[in-house]
């Protein structure tokens, strides 16, 4: 994961929308859960939470919310123009913002820790095999 002070940028595909994150990145995992493929049209996505303190976005973006796996609301906030997935918030991360690593303008400058949900992974989605997998949410605590 980057260091504390490292700053982070990223934004939609047709530039409309573009944020940049200060402060620590809380975690990195690969997430194969139903809701994320559904949003996605992928097997997985790789996401990262940040403290939304640390989140500040210019534009506009548009707002989906459902319910997902774990009942709580997920709110999915991509740009209005492209479509492109930014972002999601929602009831079960609280205050951490859960961001889509593919939307950051260096994506390598982060690394997955985890896979999350992989008992939901479609058998043709790969992941690495030195990753640690967890059937469904890994138990995190940010002092909430």
């Amino acid at each position: 994961m980057p260091e504390a002070e490292t700053i982070l940028q990223g934004g939609c595909l047709c530039g409309a929308i573009r944020y940049r994150i200060t402060g620590p990145v809380r975690f990195v995992s690969q997430c194969a859960c139903r809701d994320c493929q559904k949003a996605t049209g992928t097997g997985h996505t790789t996401i990262l939470g940040v403290d939304g303190a640390n989140l500040a976005v210019t534009g506009t973006p548009s707002v989906y919310t459902s319910r997902g796996q774990t009942g709580g609301k997920v709110s999915r906030h991509f740009c209005p123009t492209c479509a492109g997935r930014l972002y999601t918030t929602g009831d079960h991360p609280g205050r951490i913002v859960i961001v889509q690593a593919g939307s950051l303008d260096d994506p390598n400058a982060v690394y997955p820790e985890n896979v999350i949900y992989a008992g939901d992974a479609p058998v043709w989605d790969f992941f690495d095999p030195a990753l640690p997998r967890f059937e469904g949410m890994v138990k995190r605590d940010f002092g909430r």
